[in-house]
């Protein structure tokens, strides 16, 4: 947790009780539902929280803006952000009912009211959003097809960036990106953001305008 705070030090009291929940919340419901590996449950600030969190350090949206988590699992990235940004509306939508249930659970629980949740896969969503999230889910070249109709055709003017695709992924992805046939392709290595936490030396954000 004090990684976070170190990276987000403007958090209110509200978020960083909700953040601090997640802890021992995760911990609980994957002793019932296999969510996040167990070999990893010690490590969710860094790997899971302040993973996804690490969205919030490339951009800001504006008040009202729409994003899809597609393929969330447990709530990953969605949960953070929507923490992080109580301005924005979330939809987490993920094609494992159980997974969707911990994370809707766990919104309950710490009071999160700007998510809703859809059991289904892509294809099942037909809104458009500003932004669609998503952790290492699948390739960009599979993913961008998929996504490109849940993609906003009216840019909000005070967001930052156009309506698009953000991902987070690890390793070498040059050959992912390069199979993508796209030159508009950002790729953000996260140990730019945190330096000095060996996690994020492979890590790396892409984002794709759309």
């Amino acid at each position: 947790m004090d990684e976070i705070l170190k990276a987000f030090p403007l958090l209110s009291d509200r978020q960083r009780q909700q953040l601090a929940d997640l802890s021992h919340l995760y911990a609980d419901w994957n002793s019932k539902i296999n969510v996040i590996s167990r070999k990893d449950i010690d490590n969710i600030y860094i790997h899971h929280i302040l993973h996804s969190l690490a969205i919030g350090k490339f951009i800001t949206p504006c008040d009202g803006t729409e994003i899809l988590d597609l393929g969330t699992g447990g709530g990953f990235p969605g949960i953070p952000l929507a923490i992080l940004w109580p301005q924005c509306r979330f939809h987490l939508i993920d094609r494992i009912g159980k997974k969707i249930k911990v994370a809707q659970a766990v919104a309950e629980a710490i009071g999160l009211d700007n998510v809703t949740f859809q059991h289904g896969d892509s294809g099942e969503c037909r809104k458009r959003f500003d932004y669609v999230v998503s952790r290492a889910v699948m390739t960009l070249g599979d993913l961008i097809p998929l996504i490109t109709k849940n993609i906003s055709r009216s840019p909000r003017k005070d967001n930052p960036l156009p309506p698009g695709l953000i991902v987070l992924k690890g390793g070498d992805l040059s050959e992912e990106t390069a199979a993508a046939n796209r030159r508009d392709i950002l790729d953000v290595p996260l140990s730019d953001f945190f330096p000095n936490i060996s996690f994020f030396d492979t890590k790396h954000l892409l984002y794709v305008p759309l």
